[in-house]
């Protein structure tokens, strides 16, 4: 999924304003400028589109957790430079404090189904036998569900 869409996404579920995008960037140690924020949250066809690389967003969702349950003592966690599907959907679930039945009723709102073992799949380890990779459609049915649930 595009990481501009999830910040996008994430803004109009949370209902942030750029003042707000900008402490939450701050909290994971990153001085953003609101041209910034704006032009990320740009729709892909605006000249003034710039993309949000994998480094930014990951800042971005570690600034969350840090603003929803509270900054962690000592050193930060150091953003990834590569950022999957499944690394976002673990850093909402930490950062909303979602247990795996409270994801899997946020994504059924959306009308896909996914049992408890397919979504625990997507939180392991790469090398792991029973690990999945998390597709576009399960991540934006995921913030969909979000949505319609924090912000109906």
């Amino acid at each position: 999924m595009v990481n501009n869409d999830v910040l996008r996404r994430l803004r109009f579920v949370l209902d942030l304003s750029d003042s707000k995008m900008i402490s939450i960037f701050g909290q994971a140690d990153l001085e953003v400028t609101r041209e910034q924020v704006s032009a990320w949250l740009k729709r892909d066809d605006d000249p003034a589109f710039k993309k949000c690389n994998d480094k930014q967003l990951a800042i971005f969702l570690n600034g969350l957790i840090n603003d929803k349950r509270g900054r962690k003592e000592g050193e930060q966690p150091k953003p990834e430079k590569a950022l999957t599907n499944n690394n976002i959907l673990r850093k909402i679930k930490i950062a909303f404090n979602l247990k795996s039945e409270d994801m899997l009723k946020l994504i059924a709102l959306t009308g896909l189904r996914l049992s408890k073992h397919e979504l625990s799949a997507f939180f392991r380890k790469p090398d792991h036998k029973h690990y999945r990779e998390c597709k576009d459609q399960v991540l934006r049915n995921f913030l969909q569900g979000l949505q319609t649930q924090y912000h109906p």
